[in-house]
């Protein structure tokens, strides 16, 4: 009895998602645009169930909109709706996505020897607070083999250089169309990505730099604040473009230190920092909450 109640909950839980969708809009901003989008929604009987908006300036700047809403029948909706759609885009100059619930993203984790990012983010998964299909883990070193295997999760190791970079990164691109990939998560992997390899992954690729940049941009960060004798430490969940550690930011925080602290306590305090930035970030593009403009980011947690 137990076990069909279950199946039974879950069978519910799976037709509330199928009836859900996420709406993200940026356009110039103008009178009129929540009462567009709100009167599209109602027109197809569906209802708001959270909506959150900003507007970089009143006049002429940029809006931007999240809604999450539930339509009965959705489904077989969904065509119709993203075809009428069309046309309001057109009017407003409007950029926007639909994203549907019961379409899980699948993600694919990149890591080299510190293994600390990928453990809370298998542990969030496990515990069902990451909603993603974990695809596939890629290493260039083979520490994190047997983790990904006590998960139950493919595990690729693709030894990488400088002088092997380009063939690596073809086989990656091959590995993440074969897994279907939709986010690749950077989960401390000690590359650098190649402008091909980040152009075929647009805004799709999230890093965890361990550091609060701007601030020591590369390799040793903790080595140099500690030179430079800081006070605060910190790290920086970001997307990964073309310029090195300088791609929209998600998320950041910090800790404060002090005199005593050598290099490897603030290697410890910075990999808490680093776990929980990286899986916050993580869990908001999961949940459709960003919207790129430019090199920024606009967050509606």
């Amino acid at each position: 009895m137990q076990v069909e109640q279950v199946k039974n909950v879950t069978k519910q839980q799976d037709l509330q998602l199928s009836n859900r969708a996420r709406l993200l809009v940026k356009c110039p901003d103008k009178p009129g645009i929540v009462s567009v989008l709100s009167t599209f929604l109602y027109k197809h009987n569906a209802n708001i169930i959270e909506s959150s908006q900003y507007s970089s300036d009143p006049e002429n700047g940029k809006f931007f909109i999240r809604i999450e809403y539930h339509c009965e029948h959705l489904q077989d909706k969904a065509q119709e709706m993203e075809k009428e759609f069309e046309q309001i885009a057109r009017d407003y100059e409007m950029t926007y996505n639909f994203y549907y619930r019961n379409q899980r993203q699948r993600t694919a984790i990149y890591v080299s020897k510190e293994l600390h990012c990928l453990l809370e983010l298998l542990w969030e998964w496990q515990n069902g607070d990451l909603d993603t299909d974990i695809a596939v883990i890629i290493s260039n070193h083979e520490e994190a083999r047997s983790i990904a295997e006590s998960y139950g999760i493919p595990f690729h190791y693709l030894p990488a250089n400088k002088d092997i970079r380009k063939e690596v990164e073809a086989q990656q691109i091959q590995l993440m169309k074969e897994y279907k990939v939709d986010l690749l998560i950077l989960a401390r992997y000690m590359q650098i990505l190649t402008p091909d390899f980040v152009n075929h992954f647009e805004n799709r690729i999230i890093n965890i730099h361990h550091s609060f940049l701007p601030a020591f941009i590369g390799a040793n960060p903790y080595d140099r604040a500690h030179k430079r004798g800081v006070k605060l430490i910190g790290a920086t969940s970001h997307y990964v473009t073309n310029d090195l550690d300088e791609g929209p930011i998600i998320e950041q925080d910090v800790e404060r230190v002090d005199h005593r602290d050598d290099v490897p306590t603030l290697k410890k305090i910075g990999r808490q920092i680093e776990r929980r930035v990286l899986t916050k970030a993580v869990k908001w593009h999961l949940e459709n909450r960003i919207i790129v403009e430019g090199n920024k980011t606009i967050i509606f947690h």
